[in-house]
């Protein structure tokens, strides 16, 4: 007898300390936002925005207000985001391939996956991934939050033809798929859950088109709003192979020239303001719910998005406004502040897990954040890389932003002094010794771009 009660005893003293350690590990909740420039408060990228609920998390936790996209356009920064892997390893630098069809990354588990193998519930809805979690990384989500993105759109184009409309449309913000989500999301959280949980919250504005209900357009007067106006001069001193690169979006000059520069620049803040709400509600729902106090929030946006800089509209670019994001990190233990120093969005799955106390991922490529959490000043072992097209890439650190195409044409910007990159300095002599430190964490050897089968020889897509 004596012997079966001591194993019985050994056991729940097994599976009471096993409780006890899900107990302990922090919940996750993280809320990614598509297109978000520095047009926040917290951030002050533009004087009129109004980011109340944004501005109230930042408040509680640490900003990184020099945080960089790894590739700035949707689909590739969020692979290297959810897989932790950068561009010139996984060979995404474009619209196109799936985490699930790159090769690179078959045997490299997303970060919901590798949550979920460590006990914890997976949550996700709206624009995670930018394919969703279908095929082998179905299973990589316990509960579906909801697919659809954004909102609906008007049956004729109300000011642009195309995906680059925008307007007041719907009427309601109950008809907004984000405001959906963000209510779902909300719900969730109000729960008591036995697991520790990771939830992903995808909010799609002010991605275009940029249709919002017309309250948001109201809040901004189209007659005395600032608009970005950057002097043609500008690219003066920009080489003239990355001027010539295709680019989805309009031009300006094209916006300017229908007379709706204004307007668009207007349908941007009231979309930024409307996705803030959003943000409010699912915060909100976990500030009221069981688990506020042992919940991690982060905060990113996967690229930033130009509106006149450099004369350019959207991303796409290895310039400031286009891989520049909001960043932050709020929960247990974590004081409020702002980070100078340049970190990454690769970061972010690191620092999950090492603020989870989850064993090490040999796959991923990125720096934890914590040393900056626990101290703002704490200098950066290297800088952010991004890269945008096959073989340009970008090195940003605290004070420097240096770029290098793939046809050896530099461009390199003073932050100290040149916060608005209007003055490319590659060629002076004096800034020889920078620009060599800086080329020396380029990759050496990228990983070649991996396109469908249909973008590579004209086959139907398989």
């Amino acid at each position: 007898m004596f012997p079966s009660f001591r194993l019985v005893f050994v056991f729940a003293c097994l599976l009471q300390f096993s409780l006890m350690s899900a107990a302990a590990k922090p919940n996750v909740l993280m809320i990614c936002i598509d297109d978000l420039n520095d047009w926040v408060g917290f951030l002050g990228g533009h004087p009129d925005v109004k980011t109340p609920h944004l501005d109230a998390l930042a408040e509680k936790g640490r900003i990184f207000s020099n945080a960089h996209c790894a590739v700035p356009v949707c689909s590739p920064s969020r692979v290297s985001i959810m897989s932790g892997v950068h561009a010139t390893t996984h060979g995404s630098y474009e619209l196109g391939p799936s985490y699930q069809s790159l090769e690179a990354l078959k045997d490299v588990p997303c970060m919901q996956e590798y949550f979920k193998t460590h006990g914890y519930t997976t949550l996700a809805g709206g624009k995670v991934l930018h394919h969703g979690f279908g095929d082998r990384l179905k299973s990589a989500i316990d509960v579906d939050l909801g697919k659809r993105k954004g909102g609906p759109r008007p049956k004729k184009p109300m000011n642009w033809p195309g995906a680059w409309d925008w307007g007041e449309f719907p009427e309601t913000d109950g008809e907004m798929y984000d405001h959906q989500l963000a209510k779902e999301a909300a719900k969730h959280l109000a729960k008591p859950m036995q697991e520790p949980f990771f939830m992903s919250v995808g909010l799609f504005r002010p991605h275009v088109p940029m249709h919002v209900p017309p309250h948001w357009f109201a809040m901004y007067d189209l007659d005395t709003i600032h608009v970005p106006d950057p002097p043609k001069s500008d690219m003066d001193d920009i080489p003239p192979n990355f001027k010539g690169l295709k680019q989805i979006a309009p031009t300006p000059d094209e916006v300017k020239a229908q007379s709706k520069w204004r307007s668009l620049v207007r349908a941007y803040l009231a979309s930024v303001s409307f996705v803030d709400s959003c943000v409010g509600i699912i915060m909100e729902g976990l500030e009221k719910g069981p688990h506020a106090k042992d919940t991690i929030v982060v905060l990113w946006s996967d690229h930033g998005f130009h509106l006149g800089e450099k004369q350019h509209l959207a991303k796409r670019t290895l310039w400031e406004e286009s891989t520049r994001v909001p960043f932050l990190v709020s929960g247990p233990g974590i004081r409020p502040g702002a980070c100078r120093e340049a970190v990454s969005l690769l970061d972010v799955y690191p620092t999950l897990v090492e603020l989870c106390g989850l064993p090490g991922n040999k796959h991923l490529e990125g720096l934890s954040v914590v040393p900056q959490l626990k101290n703002p000043d704490t200098k950066r072992e290297r800088p952010a890389l991004i890269s945008s097209y096959y073989g340009n890439h970008a090195i940003r650190t605290r004070d420097w932003r240096y770029i290098h195409y793939k046809d050896g044409a530099e461009e390199l910007y003073d932050h100290r002094i040149d916060q608005v990159e209007r003055h490319n300095v590659a060629e002076d002599p004096h800034y020889v010794e920078i620009k060599e430190r800086l080329a020396a964490f380029l990759p050496k050897k990228a990983a070649p771009e991996v396109k469908k089968v249909s973008e590579q020889d004209g086959r139907k897509k398989r």
